[in-house]
């Protein structure tokens, strides 16, 4: 029987998870509330939680904007418990997926294009507030509460541990991979960095038909990436003769590493007309030289996840061509050792908690 809810008779609901409460990042559990299930929610009972490189920068402070104590996590995928009464999207019993959003404006010119992720007033899964003020927490718990528009639907071919990652990892490369024209057959794809989000660029453009360069600063990744992953060539980023003998050859690069990096010799490496498009979000501004720019008349940008159309749409995408990320599977109570390793790039290539089955809830 379908638990169809109104939200005006819906009390918030007592949830369980790891926080941190510190800039040292250390996790512990924590007992919170979520917010009633309204009129237009879905309530999920988190089954598999990604962790992202964000997690960490957030659960530290490090980008200076955290409020204690924070719940991450946000590449989120869980079994549908409730709808609320104007639900259309969603019942009881569905998979369901939830990224880094669960809240815009809905009104935006932005909004109204399908671009929430680039909403004034997005609102984001964890270490925000919501409009009532409430806070967002994400999903190192055992329950979620949100807007069936922040909800996708996970097709019933896709393995749910390799699925979650894709909710940031995934859609953060296809989006501006799709808005750059860079996931055509035929185009060759530069991707730098070979971790959670470089392997999920390497699966779209190669299930396109691209050709792929991976260029990374681990040689100890290149059997994998060839083997593994059908990558083209590997470059060793400081190897000046191999970055020689691939200047301008690239259509387009997919930067996804999040650590300080110069930036020149990516530049060179692109063909006329060029993209170099930045995701991964270094902390410390980059030295970017102009000129090499001017001459090949190339262009430098940023881009972040993408909007709820785009994130369905990518999820289709995988499900049609068997794409999932390359997930190392861990209980909740690994999670500090997760972030340490996280850190030192220590994974192939994403954590996956198995919340429901390792969290112990008392709810």
């Amino acid at each position: 029987m379908s638990q169809e809810i109104s939200g005006a008779e819906e009390q918030a609901v007592k949830a369980y998870g790891w926080a941190a409460r510190d800039s040292s990042g250390v996790l512990s559990p924590f007992h919170f509330t979520r917010r009633g299930n309204g009129d237009k929610d879905i309530s999920m009972k988190i089954l598999y939680c990604g962790i992202c490189h964000s997690d960490l920068h957030l659960a530290k402070d490090e980008v200076g904007m955290t409020i204690y104590p924070i719940v991450p996590g946000h590449e989120i995928v869980g079994e549908v418990t409730k709808v609320g009464r104007n639900v259309t999207k969603f019942k009881v019993g569905d998979i369901a997926g939830v990224g880094c959003m669960v809240g815009s404006c809905r009104s935006c010119d932005n909004c109204t294009q399908d671009l929430e992720n680039y909403c004034p007033k997005m609102v984001w899964t964890y270490n925000k507030h919501h409009e009532d003020g409430s806070r967002t927490f994400g999903g190192y718990s055992d329950k979620i509460v949100v807007d069936e528009h922040f909800v996708v639907q996970i097709p019933k071919n896709l393995p749910l541990q390799g699925t979650a990652p894709m909710l940031c990892a995934g859609i953060t490369v296809y989006s501006p991979m799709r808005y750059f024209g860079l996931m055509e057959s035929g185009k060759h794809l530069g991707v730098v960095g070979l971790g959670g989000l470089g392997h999920m660029a390497v699966k779209f453009a190669k299930a396109v038909g691209a050709k792929v360069t991976v260029i990374s600063t681990s040689p100890n990744k290149k059997k994998e990436a060839v083997e593994q992953l059908g990558v083209d060539e590997f470059l060793i980023s400081h190897d000046q003769e191999q970055l020689q003998a691939a200047m301008g050859t690239m259509d387009g690069i997919i930067d996804t590493v999040s650590a300080a990096h110069p930036l020149l010799h990516l530049v060179g490496l692109l063909k006329t007309n060029g993209k170099l498009i930045l995701v991964g979000a270094p902390i410390q501004p980059p030295e970017l030289p102009v000129f090499p720019l001017i001459l090949g008349r190339k262009l430098v940008a940023g881009s972040a996840i993408g909007g709820m159309k785009e994130t369905q749409e990518m999820i289709d995408f995988a499900a049609k061509h068997n794409i999932t990320a390359d997930v190392e599977v861990i209980p909740m109570d690994y999670v500090n050792t997760a972030l340490e390793r996280v850190a030192k790039a220590d994974v192939k290539y994403r954590f996956v908690i198995d919340v429901a089955n390792t969290i112990k809830s008392p709810y």
